[in-house]
């Protein structure tokens, strides 16, 4: 069973709005960075989110932009901004009874990946695993890229010709544990007929695995 509601998390002096889904025997927590012109409610990552849900995943699908916000097309693509926001959001689960003792994974998509690249450099202790989902992991600039070490499995698809030379380079940049999947056959929105659901296995063993180990190695220092 999972307790999923919708909450409001508070952020400096503004609330985003968030849907906070934990499953039983939780061994950890995905946080969803959308990209421009998506949202909390985006159909594709709920996909993926009841999916890490069904592996012992919890996940939560935020706004990093109020209502407001969103309507300006540079606070879309600002990704310092969007950063900023992440990392606060990130703190807020470390403060909940019920997440924060989780490691946590970063899923980010188009320029929400970026951003979810950039908080990984700047918080290495507190981020277990990234996933990118047809990002744009250059976005975050090669500096940040250089200092990732979370492993990071970057997922684009095969017919996204000019993001996936994109996400090559951003590769070779990454420092820790990382991977390349090419979704045959997918484009950007991996809308074509299975490409979605290899996406979501893709994220959920990622995450399963990286998050896992996370999650026992840290049971493990509790029990000495």
């Amino acid at each position: 069973m999972s307790n999923e509601r919708e909450i409001r998390i508070p952020v400096d002096d503004i609330s985003l709005e968030a849907i906070l889904g934990i499953p039983e025997e939780a061994m950890g927590v995905v946080l969803f960075a959308h990209g421009s012109g998506s949202s909390s409610r985006s159909p594709r990552n709920a996909f993926v989110a009841r999916e890490l849900r069904a592996s012992h995943l919890a996940t939560l699908l935020m706004d990093l932009l109020t209502p407001a916000e969103a309507l300006d097309a540079a606070n879309r693509f600002d990704i310092v901004f969007l950063a900023r926001r992440l990392q606060r959001v990130l703190d807020w689960v470390g403060t909940q009874e019920a997440t924060a003792a989780l490691p946590v994974g970063l899923f980010g998509a188009s320029t929400g990946a970026a951003a979810a690249l950039q908080v990984a450099a700047s918080a290495p202790e507190r981020v277990a695993a990234v996933v990118s989902r047809g990002g744009r992991p250059d976005l975050a600039g090669e500096l940040s890229l250089s200092r990732v070490w979370a492993p990071t499995l970057l997922i684009v698809g095969g017919d996204d010709r000019e993001v996936l030379a994109l996400n090559k380079a951003a590769l070779a940049l990454l420092r820790g544990p990382r991977e390349l999947a090419v979704v045959p056959g997918a484009s950007h929105l991996f809308e074509e007929p299975g490409t979605l659901e290899m996406v979501a296995r893709l994220s959920s063993d990622w995450f399963a695995r990286h998050l896992g180990d996370a999650w026992a190695s840290a049971e493990q220092r509790a029990a000495k």
